[in-house]
């Protein structure tokens, strides 16, 4: 595995508010989903998903991997947890939530 980052996921008190702000901090290019801000950032080398209403406004970090089930158990081998992988996402990949052993929160990605 090599460690690049393939995606973040942003969780936001109020979404509209964070997506103007890196837009235009980063000029990031933003696609709404929906009436309530929620969307997502293109970049030409990532994609980061933005969603509101999220109580704990943080971010995680999806690592890019090859083959997510294959990754999903050397993380387990490891010593960290999995939750997933899930089903593949349309125009997105498959992706699971993942904890270290002392339970940092991160995400394997496969595009």
């Amino acid at each position: 595995m090599t460690g690049d980052v393939g995606y973040i996921e942003i969780g936001s008190g109020d979404a509209a508010i964070t997506s103007r702000f890196f837009a235009d901090l980063f000029n990031w290019r933003f696609h709404a989903m929906g009436d309530a801000g929620d969307g997502w950032f293109e970049t030409p080398g990532m994609k980061a998903g933005l969603h509101g209403q999220d109580a704990s406004h943080g971010m995680v970090v999806y690592f890019r991997v090859a083959d997510i089930d294959q990754a999903a158990a050397r993380v387990r081998a490891l010593g960290g947890e999995v939750d997933g992988p899930g089903a593949d996402e349309p125009g997105f990949g498959r992706f699971c939530n993942c904890r270290d052993p002392q339970g940092l929160r991160f995400g394997l990605f496969q595009a």
